[in-house]
């Protein structure tokens, strides 16, 4: 049967309405409005024409009571409703908040960064001594966690490593061949890209994208294993979890961000390479620029510094997701705070790496 949409009319006197028609979910949806903005104080509603009352219905005749209005002739389905909802009952108000002096949200500010530190540090003192240990006891290593997380860091990355270093030598090579052409200078393009791609943004790209991609996936991973309470387990049975969860993870980060930035770079090259194809310079002639301008220092220099951006990347991703808080927010208000931290740790240790090459000749 089509229910009967519910309308709320005057009656003899200004003070007394009638309220027929059924009061469901589908049927009450225009008296919200209505009810808001109108005054019910010492209104009396005579609702015994009312057929049929859900909890959408008893919902709206509770606002109506809250407002000051008299249900009157209410029928008994109805009535059960509304006695469960305690009509009589004012609205908890929310309690006000509390303001706090600008002195004292800065200390609280001071206490939460310097135990956050603290933290910190403890974390990376637990993970050199669960590298001392598991040195001294190499076949309680897990070497199966280990292998499965180099695949899921390094071998599944390789298809987005692929596809944003291809894009970066295409893009780099074409916006810096355009101006050189003019000056006939167009075959130092090899020179600037094999500098550039070998030293700097080959391990700060990769760096990047194992940032959103696997300290991301880490805190997550983490984090939820926390709120389920799955460490506290782990921790009850006498395991460790640093060196349970978060030493291969971190060992794979460190191990595999060098893989894939060498990867990223001859993949960035070979796109550069096209785009110098298409400017008159042949494959031979690519190399050999590259070749004279590169040398072994500058490919360990770059190799090293992304061995450094792996270990933030696992080493912040797992430091975020087992300091999780409880709740499921909790679990994205980590994986957010750590892929932010990854990003501002990589800048600086960028820039202190820059600064030790220049004083060491590098």
């Amino acid at each position: 049967m089509r229910p009967i949409e519910a309308q709320l009319r005057p009656s003899t006197t200004a003070t007394h309405f009638e309220l027929c028609g059924d009061l469901t979910l589908s049927t009450t949806a225009a008296l919200w409005q209505r009810i808001q903005q109108q005054q019910w104080a010492e209104i009396e509603i005579d609702a015994s024409a009312v057929q049929i009352i859900d909890g959408a219905g008893a919902a709206l005749l509770f606002e109506l009571q809250q407002r000051g209005a008299q249900i009157l002739g209410l029928p008994a389905q109805g009535q059960r409703l509304l006695s469960a909802l305690s009509p009589e009952l004012p609205l908890l108000k929310p309690a006000p908040k509390q303001s706090i002096a600008p002195i004292a949200q800065l200390g609280s500010q001071v206490r939460r960064s310097s135990a956050d530190f603290y933290q910190q540090i403890s974390f990376l003192g637990g993970i050199c001594a669960a590298l001392w240990h598991s040195l001294h006891s190499l076949r309680r290593f897990r070497w199966r966690e280990f292998f499965l997380q180099c695949e899921l860091v390094g071998a599944n990355a390789v298809p987005i490593i692929a596809l944003i270093s291809i894009l970066f030598g295409v893009i780099l090579a074409f916006q810096s061949a355009i101006p050189m052409r003019q000056f006939g200078a167009e075959l130092f393009v090899a020179n600037l890209l094999g500098l550039s791609l070998v030293r700097e943004l080959g391990p700060l790209i990769t760096a990047i994208l194992l940032a959103g991609r696997t300290g991301a996936a880490f805190a997550a991973e983490l984090g939820t294993m926390k709120v389920n309470e799955e460490i506290n387990a782990l921790v009850t049975f006498g395991f460790d979890p640093i060196r349970f969860l978060v030493l291969p993870r971190l060992l794979a980060g460190v191990l595999m961000a060098p893989l894939l930035t060498l990867f990223a770079e001859v993949i960035g090259l070979f796109g550069g390479a096209l785009v110098m194809k298409g400017f008159g310079i042949p494959f031979a002639t690519y190399y050999s620029q590259i070749a004279g301008q590169v040398d072994l220092i500058d490919l360990l220099s770059g190799l090293s510094k992304a061995a450094i951006f792996g270990f933030i990347v696992a080493a912040v991703g797992c430091f975020r997701g087992l300091s999780t808080g409880n709740g499921a927010s909790a679990v994205g208000a980590a994986t957010t705070q750590a892929v932010v931290q990854i990003l501002v740790l990589l800048v600086i240790a960028d820039g202190l790496f820059a600064v030790v090459a220049y004083h060491m000749g590098w």
